[in-house]
């Protein structure tokens, strides 16, 4: 097989830039694809050369498998490396880089399909001798079978899209009465992920943990595994959480899971990167429930515990020589883990969101994989991960407390994210004690609650910012030490989320609204440190746009000086508005319908994931300013309700 010389990384971002950086590495010619709406965006400014896909609908560009070959041959590539996500898991795009006489990194078209399928992918397991759990996966069943062989699987079950994974299209259901409801969301999320609404139905264990094995393959009929990862800690069905190596399993587990995941890939003939994803129970056992034939997201976690450079392997595998390392040769150290940096609210059921990342400063001392830098924007259209922060330590726990500190280093703002949820799971005494499975957060539901420091601290912290760039370079801002700010009565008027306060600083004292306590102030720019009466607070600070940032273990916090009355919001009707820009996807109610509290109202559909509406008590559903199948703008008015005490 010919050498790589030139590589079209077929995908966008974070994963874009980290195949760039072993491209430069390893002297290959890079190339580029991007949409219009990435045009501006890093990877794109990387690579050697740079194609445009087109509009920044994906189906029009990144999954639009014409263009993307067209692109590889006109920029001259040999092969195509196509990431994670988008056409990755994509039979006809691996069998039309065949075609067009380009290399694929990644399997075949054949074991692409056979572990695409979720079905095939199951019944192929059992019969190699892979444990799988009890369910159904017969070929086009329709939803009265599904219904009458869901009670025959029992429940809490499982339905999971036959074509696809990474929680779309997947719905846990814990009795018969929510299964015909559930059925029909997951098959629409399907169809519109995947474009196919075939799911398979399968035990649900609600205590498992998701653990995973690192598994290459070569042409040459070698396999190896590079050891296992635990993803339990998840939100939807998807990961936020990711380790290496998996906490508390035994050397025999290790060794049986390693095994079974090479007599997976064995058994299909595959070739290149893939991951083989089991339930862990607590009793020990495990059961397959998916591989992923391409780089996963966490592969990060992989490396940095052995030291391997995976997409090197990966292309040293696509250009058909034999693996780099035999089974004997691959050695794991210490430990690392991985948190997926989203753009979205978690305290709002994880709604995603948009919006230029400003300001934007990334944490010292740990690998951080971004497609984004400061001033880029993440839009709508995609997938909201804007980073991936990994840690190595000796041990997991020296790893937990290096990515803990680094999040309260990120300094983010210009769009919701979920740092400061992630520093308080990483910070929790369940995670800490590696008391892991996919119901974590669940079971946890304080670390669902927002921590929200004292607002007469986070006053007297920005005033005391403000009174630090007045002051200049002055002598206080060399010294590592508490310390007063002036001689001067300072008077500062400023804006906490709606709330207007005034600060009044002097040499000792500051006051907030009337309460008066001394204060010291600590500053090594960027970490500030702020006692004041008996309210402490640590962060880091800057000044960014007119705008005083505060942030406070991971969450930003900007707070306006000078504001004026004027600008408050005005209080609105009530109704439900659109969390994001999406699309209407159905009306579950009839305007003047009286609902109960937690009834479905309305579902938006935004990033092929559905979002349900549902009434916060009792009352009336007046009127619909939309309908199925209208697009809608973060904000817009949806629905006009009315509670029955209103």
């Amino acid at each position: 097989m010919p050498a790589i010389n030139t590589l079209l990384i077929a995908n966008r971002g974070e994963i874009a830039r980290r195949i760039l950086r072993t491209c430069r590495q390893q002297g290959i010619r890079s190339v580029a694809v991007y949409s219009d709406a990435d045009a501006s965006l890093p990877h794109v400014r990387e690579a050697d050369q740079a194609v445009r896909l087109g509009p920044a609908a994906a189906r029009d560009s990144y999954l639009d498998i014409d263009k993307v070959i067209q692109a590889a041959l006109d920029s001259g590539a040999d092969a195509i490396h196509p990431g994670y996500g988008f056409l990755s898991e994509n039979t006809a795009f691996a069998a039309a880089c065949e075609r067009a006489g380009l290399i694929f990194v990644g399997p075949d078209a054949k074991a692409i399909r056979v572990m695409g399928d979720k079905a095939a992918a199951r019944q192929l397991m059992a019969e190699s001798g892979v444990p799988v759990l009890p369910g159904f996966d017969q070929e086009g069943a329709d939803d009265a079978t599904l219904a009458a062989e869901a009670q025959r699987v029992g429940f809490p079950l499982l339905i999971k899209a036959v074509a696809g994974g990474g929680g779309k299209g997947m719905r846990a259901v814990n009795e018969a009465a929510g299964f015909d409801e559930a059925l029909a969301a997951a098959r629409r999320e399907a169809k519109g992920a995947f474009g196919d609404d075939r799911v398979l139905l399968e035990r649900y264990l609600p205590t498992a943990r998701h653990v995973e094995v690192q598994v290459f393959a070569d042409q040459h009929g070698n396999a190896v595994h590079l050891f296992e990862r635990d993803c339990s800690v998840q939100r939807r069905h998807q990961k936020i959480i990711e380790e290496a190596p998996a906490p508390g399993l035994s050397e025999a587990q290790r060794q049986a899971l390693g095994e079974a995941a090479v007599k997976a890939a064995l058994a299909i003939d595959y070739r290149g990167a893939g991951t083989v994803e089991f339930l862990f129970s607590p009793e020990g056992e495990f059961f397959f429930m998916e591989m992923n034939t391409r780089l996963q997201v966490e592969h990060p976690v992989t490396e940095m515990i052995t030291g391997e450079d995976l997409v090197a392997w990966q292309l040293t595998v696509a250009q058909g020589q034999p693996l780099p390392k035999l089974q004997s040769d691959i050695h794991r150290h210490g430990a690392a883990l991985e948190v997926r940096l989203y753009a979205e609210n978690p305290y709002q059921q994880f709604l995603p969101s948009s919006g230029t990342l400003s300001p934007l400063r990334w944490p010292a001392g740990i690998r951080v994989d971004s497609g984004f830098e400061q001033g880029d924007t993440v839009s709508d259209h995609y997938d909201p991960m804007i980073a991936k922060l990994i840690s190595h330590g000796e041990d997991r726990d020296q790893a937990r407390r290096r990515l803990a500190n680094a999040l309260e280093s990120l300094m983010l703002g210009g769009v919701h994210h979920n740092g400061a949820f992630l520093h308080r799971v990483l910070n929790s005494d369940a995670f800490a004690s590696a008391e892991l499975d996919t119901r974590l957060l669940e079971k946890q539901p304080r670390l669902m609650e927002p921590a929200t420091p004292p607002q007469g601290a986070m006053a007297v912290a920005a005033a005391a910012l403000v009174a630090e760039r007045i002051e200049g370079n002055g002598p206080w801002r060399t010294l590592n030490s508490w310390r007063p700010l002036g001689r001067r009565t300072t008077l500062l008027p400023m804006r906490l989320d709606e709330r207007l306060v005034t600060v009044i600083l002097d040499r000792h004292n500051a006051s907030v609204d009337g309460e008066r306590n001394a204060y010291q102030w600590r500053w090594q720019a960027p970490r500030f440190e702020l006692n004041w009466g008996a309210q402490h607070l640590a962060g880091h600070g800057l000044h960014h746009d007119g705008v005083t940032w505060l942030f406070i273990n991971g969450q930003g916090y900007p707070i306006q000086t000078h504001p004026s009355r004027e600008s408050e919001r005005a209080g609105g009707q009530g109704g439900f508005s659109a969390p994001m820009s999406g699309t209407i996807v159905a009306c579950h109610v009839q305007p003047g319908s009286t609902v109960t509290a937690g009834a479905a109202v309305i579902t938006l559909e935004a990033m092929k994931m559905e979002h349900t509406l549902r009434a916060p008590a009792a009352g009336t559903v007046r009127s619909f300013a939309v309908s199925a199948g209208d697009s809608v703008a973060e904000g817009a008015l949806l629905v006009d309700f009315a509670t029955e005490e209103e």
